[in-house]
């Protein structure tokens, strides 16, 4: 089986207490679909939604590193060249802003299939 299934299949099952909270508490009754732990092309988006070609990422400290800002950079370049926007949330904004967060979502993927 290939190796980015396996490691997505196992990133589903353990998900972080943020992507749980996020997931469980809003992603998974939104009115459009979304899904988590999505593969595309060389990488593993936490949550995307394909009607609205937007991926959702949530960033622990590694994020915040220079090698972490670096990937994401590239990351982010690509999944751009694929017509997909990146949202991305710290953990610390999940924590001390969710509602806020869950808004500015709809906000965007509502923009996005003009809803």
């Amino acid at each position: 089986m290939d190796k980015l299934l396996v490691l997505a299949r196992a990133m589903r099952k353990n998900m972080t207490p943020y992507e749980r909270k996020l997931w469980y508490d809003f992603l998974s009754k939104y009115s459009v679909r979304i899904v988590r732990q999505k593969i595309f092309g060389h990488y593993i988006l936490d949550f995307y939604c394909k009607q609205a070609k937007v991926a959702i990422e949530l960033d622990g400290s590694q994020h915040y590193r220079d090698v972490g800002k670096r990937n994401d950079a590239v990351r982010t370049k690509f999944l751009e060249k694929q017509g997909i926007l990146v949202l991305r949330y710290s953990n610390k904004k999940i924590h001390d802003n969710f509602k806020g967060v869950c808004m500015d979502i709809d906000r965007v993927i509502s923009s996005r299939i003009n809803r």
